[in-house]
């Protein structure tokens, strides 16, 4: 993964260099591989995707990429930079073992990421490990009480090229929104296909 000092130079010019190069280089009707990193973007398909509702559908498909949002429970203050930090590190942790971790950004109060389970790891199952995970290492080390994070959370299929393009791009904007004279944000990366 590259540096969070260097962040923002490196997506600007991925998203516009190697990644856009290599996604459009395939055809948009056909499945798109990601050879390097051992995904696969693809459109739904009819015969696999299955749902399953808690609060909110959640839909499952064997091999896709997701787009995952958590957020912080009302009644908790803001992540402190320490307490990011963990975050960041919990999600790391299993990172192409159990999963690929594409791309993620740690907010004060929610985390964006792009997630590519592996086989034999559902996606419910990852979510519900690194929230339960990091709720403990926050208790514990910075005396948080109550429930951390909302009980449910947002998860989407990204379904071709030009989604996963988007997710990215949103990402990587999210800190400016939020803070619009933020230079360098460390609680952001991502990952993208090598030549």
């Amino acid at each position: 993964m590259d540096s969070p000092g260097r962040a923002s130079y490196y997506l600007e010019h991925d998203l516009k260099g190697r990644l856009g190069r290599a996604l459009q280089a395939r055809p948009t009707n056909n499945l798109i591989f990601l050879e390097k990193m051992n995904f696969m973007v693809k459109p739904m398909d009819k015969d696999s995707p299955f749902c399953y509702r808690r609060r909110l559908p959640h839909w499952r498909q064997n091999r896709a990429v997701y787009f995952v949002t958590w957020r912080l429970h009302p009644q908790q203050p803001p992540l402190q930079p320490q307490e990011r930090d963990i975050v960041v590190a919990a999600l790391q942790h299993f990172d192409r073992f159990r999963y690929q971790l594409l791309a993620y950004v740690v907010m004060d109060d929610h985390i964006h990421l792009i997630v590519a389970p592996a086989e034999g790891f559902p996606l419910e199952t990852l979510v519900h490990s690194w929230k339960s995970f990091i709720a403990y290492r926050l208790q514990r080390r910075f005396a948080r009480k109550g429930s951390i994070w909302q009980d449910e959370y947002f998860d989407r299929i990204i379904r071709h090229e030009t989604e996963f393009q988007e997710k990215l791009q949103y990402i990587y904007h999210n800190p400016r929104k939020r803070w619009p004279d933020t230079e360098d944000y460390p609680w952001i990366s991502w990952r993208v296909p090598e030549d």
